[in-house]
């Protein structure tokens, strides 16, 4: 079953996206995903979301570095560049972004040039602020597929925000 987010989120699909049952969901840490109506050469640029309580401590650029880990234990090996990372949000709303380039085996055996653009927010309770969670956002697409599906992936991003229950 796919994970559930540390805290409740709302959001808004870009148009045309389609919400998809994340990849191996049976034992997915993804608690969220959808994918662009228009495959590239049959691989589907998708959105997903997942998150967690990062221990004491632990900063959005060491959790940024673990996703490049995890993310070179299923790409080709020595493939995973990280080209562009940069900190965003606020003192009260630390976020952190980060762009990757990589090759994978997609299909079974069809190689692919990827690039995923990731987003971390970092959550503070407001009533403890040693309390934090974290929520990554991430869109993967294929290299020639990026800039074309970036703009939908920003909206998406402006979009996001606690989901205080109020309902809209």
């Amino acid at each position: 079953m796919p994970t559930t987010l540390p805290v409740p989120i709302e959001f808004r699909l870009p148009e045309g996206w389609l919400a998809a049952r994340p990849q191996g969901a049976d034992d997915s840490e993804v608690a969220f995903a959808a994918v662009h109506p228009r495959p590239d050469a049959g691989f589907a640029a998708n959105i997903t979301i997942d998150g967690g309580f990062p221990k004491d401590g632990v900063t959005l650029e060491e959790l940024a570095d673990a996703s490049v880990e995890r993310l070179r234990a299923f790409a080709e090996p020595g493939s995973v560049v990280v080209v562009h990372r940069r900190e965003a949000g606020s003192a009260d709303a630390p976020a952190l972004t980060q762009r990757l380039g990589f090759s994978a085996l997609t299909d079974g055996d069809v190689r692919r040039d990827l690039v995923q653009s990731q987003v971390y927010l970092l959550l503070v309770d407001t009533g403890d602020p040693h309390k934090r969670a974290v929520i990554r956002l991430a869109l993967t697409a294929t290299a020639a597929q990026h800039d074309g599906v970036l703009g939908d992936f920003q909206d998406f991003v402006r979009t996001v925000r606690p989901d205080n229950g109020a309902g809209s």
